[in-house]
């Protein structure tokens, strides 16, 4: 895994590298939202989808 700094570095190689690169923006298009909006209405669900939801929004806060 990368530095303790660089987590999403390594959070982004293995999303890549199982296959599940844009799944949650895919689910987002298929409710009719913005990957944004998706994830601030799952942020507080349980299981896959609210981890997924607190990722995107961790890496939306990165990036800018």
């Amino acid at each position: 895994m990368v530095g303790k700094n660089r987590w999403m570095q390594g959070v982004s190689k293995e999303i890549k590298a199982s296959g599940h690169e844009g799944v949650f923006s895919g689910a987002a298009a298929r409710a009719g939202k913005s990957t944004h909006e998706f994830a601030e209405e799952h942020k507080g669900s349980a299981g896959t989808i609210g981890k997924r939801a607190r990722l995107a929004l961790a890496f939306a806060k990165a990036k800018h």
